[in-house]
């Protein structure tokens, strides 16, 4: 059996010498671009030349026009300064000026509260606040097959 060291195992004391002998630094996270720009870049952008980076659909929406209620709740989202900005509307497409506010979207039962972070640019508001739950089911109940038809009831 191979000789614990103060490092625990044997393989684990290798790798642990050879991260010393090698330097191994923690990882610098990334900094965040979308196609290509940063997000200072984005913030810069005019916004005619920053929908047409958008994906078709948004693009779509923004050049077709919005309804008075999704523009309402594109320019509060834009503007507002609140802590968190209540909507019912799912149909907003999101743009890097509305990166790090905090948006609560109805989703026909409740509102799911959300952070807008730069990786959800080019999405829509209810793509983030799900409809549908996951259907938990415990075991099957009484009569639901043919065996359990003949079990005692307590």
């Amino acid at each position: 059996m191979a000789k614990a060291t103060k490092y625990g195992n044997p393989k684990s004391a290798r790798r642990k010498q050879r991260k010393k002998k090698g330097g191994i630094t923690a990882r610098r996270k990334k900094e965040f671009t979308y196609r290509g720009y940063s997000m200072e870049e984005l913030l810069e952008m005019p916004f005619d030349e920053m929908v047409s980076l958008l994906p078709c659909r948004i693009r779509r929406t923004l050049a077709r026009g919005m309804n008075d209620e999704q523009s309402t709740a594109f320019e509060t989202l834009r503007t507002s300064d609140k802590e968190v900005i209540k909507t019912h509307r799912r149909d907003v497409p999101i743009v890097p000026q509305f990166v790090g506010k905090r948006v609560s979207v109805y989703n026909g039962k409740e509102f799911i509260e959300f952070e807008i972070k730069p990786e959800m640019i080019g999405h829509f508001t209810g793509e983030f606040s799900m409809t549908r739950g996951d259907v938990k089911h415990s075991g099957p109940g009484v009569g639901a097959t043919r065996g359990s038809k003949f079990l005692p009831l307590k």
